[in-house]
């Protein structure tokens, strides 16, 4: 069931299950699900990966639409992943600045040393919030704010540092398992009235992030 988690005349925020698409108009998409739980027609302004499961705010009418696409070319929206990464960032915090190279053939996005065509710059920064030992290695749950928002940015990103996602076995993840990657909080300004949004929620009942417990007792919320 879809989990609608703040909706109003102009805009929805839901979380988007992991293997649905965040845009387009085919069945079973975002703004497909949106329309069969609310009515009416539904915009994408930004996405997930069709792995990744977490927050998203569609716009319900093009003027909302507009506006939320400005907000977003502005740097006015706050985004934070949830990651469970092979290994142990060292240092436990910092940033990472990167040139990327998307190979759409492929679907893989690689880290490359040299500008050239089709290479864009790429930024994120982290904070290694918990670490566990396994008998199958170190793991640790990592908090990300994305400074661009690159296809598959934060997977390439710690796999080119030898830390690859957990379950990502396009980028070197062992585990047969869900993408340790959860985007757990957002924040933007009102495409209608300007007060800024915050939503936040608890990180899933799934294996990767499971290693560390129970997750955090936060429910999505206006602020």
């Amino acid at each position: 069931m879809l989990k609608i988690v703040y909706v109003d005349e102009y805009i929805a925020v839901a979380l988007k299950p992991r293997g649905v698409l965040s845009e387009g108009s085919d069945s079973g998409g975002m703004p497909e699900l949106l329309r069969e739980a609310c009515g009416g027609e539904f915009r994408s302004v930004h996405r997930l990966d069709r792995e990744t499961a977490g927050l998203m705010v569609f716009a319900r009418q093009a003027r909302a639409a507009g506006a939320l696409s400005a907000a977003l070319q502005a740097g006015r929206f706050g985004k934070e992943y949830a990651a469970v990464v092979h290994g142990i960032p060292d240092p436990p915090e910092g940033e990472y600045r990167d040139l990327l190279y998307r190979d759409a053939a492929a679907n893989k996005t690689y880290l490359v040393t040299r500008p050239r065509r089709g290479v864009r710059e790429a930024l994120l920064t982290y904070r290694t919030e918990a670490t566990v030992r396994t008998p199958d290695g170190n793991f640790s749950l990592v908090a990300v704010r994305l400074g661009t928002g690159r296809t598959h940015q934060i997977r390439a990103q710690f796999a080119g540092r030898g830390m690859p996602l957990y379950g990502d076995g396009r980028y070197g993840g062992r585990e047969r398992a869900p993408l340790g990657l959860f985007a757990r909080a957002l924040s933007f300004p009102h495409p209608v009235t300007g007060k800024k949004l915050s939503f936040r929620e608890a990180l899933p009942d799934e294996e990767a992030f499971l290693l560390f417990g129970d997750g955090t007792e936060t429910d999505g919320k206006e602020g």
